[in-house]
């Protein structure tokens, strides 16, 4: 059996009376691409923040790269690439300076800032302000951020947003199937996510729905 890169046992993580997270149970081997599909509150954001070592489960066993949540986190956070809805720059420093920043942080050599710059068209745009720069623009900054470890499991919350079909191919290499690292992909689009799956997750209220490969993945019944 492939060693696996995500285990989780029953996780329900609550919201005062409300359930977000239902008894989620699943195991992703190293190297798949996981896509969570489902409807606004299903539980999918809830699901990545929990992966991301963010939020703690309230019940069950959550196990990432080897460690256990929330007790070890502090193991896996460096080998975690996040791209959420909120980029996770400052906006007042350049795309170069925030990238600086978190390269200091995991004393990544400058070159590698250059090359993402220069790889997703922002070479240019490097020393402008993140707050001067278009959604499309900070969602490539944003990318630019998740990668620039090189980390071993990539947490991706509609990563795709604000992207032009051109700024899609060019980030593509970095976050998509070619990237060759373990993913988990948050998407509306339920085409473009199982067309990027190994296996699928299909959340409904909380609960696991679908659970299977992409070509037997019926996900129809999670958006009623």
């Amino acid at each position: 059996m492939e060693p696996a890169a995500i285990e989780l046992d029953g996780v329900t993580r609550r919201y005062g009376e409300r359930l977000a997270l239902d008894g989620v149970s699943l195991r992703v081997p190293a190297g798949t691409t996981l896509a969570v599909l489902g409807s606004n509150g299903a539980g999918k954001t809830t699901l990545l923040r929990i992966l991301a070592t963010l939020l703690r489960p309230h019940d069950g066993s959550a196990r990432v790269l080897g460690a256990e949540l929330p007790a070890q986190g502090y193991r896996v956070r460096g080998r975690l690439g996040l791209l959420a809805h909120d980029p996770l720059l400052y906006s007042e420093l350049s795309a170069r300076e925030n990238l600086r920043f978190h390269a200091r942080l995991h004393a990544v050599a400058p070159a590698r800032i250059e090359a993402l710059l220069d790889e997703v068209g922002l070479a240019g745009r490097g020393d402008d302000p993140v707050r001067t720069l278009s959604r499309g623009l900070i969602q490539r900054v944003a990318i630019c951020r998740a990668v620039l470890h090189e980390p071993e499991l990539l947490l991706l919350d509609e990563p795709y947003a604000n992207l032009d079909p051109a700024a899609v191919a060019a980030v593509a290499p970095l976050i998509g199937p070619a990237s060759a690292t373990t993913r988990v992909l948050i998407s509306h689009d339920v085409d473009s996510g199982l067309a990027e799956a190994d296996l699928v997750l299909g959340l409904r209220r909380g609960r696991v729905e679908v659970l299977a490969p992409p070509a037997s993945a019926d996900v129809s019944g999670l958006y009623g």
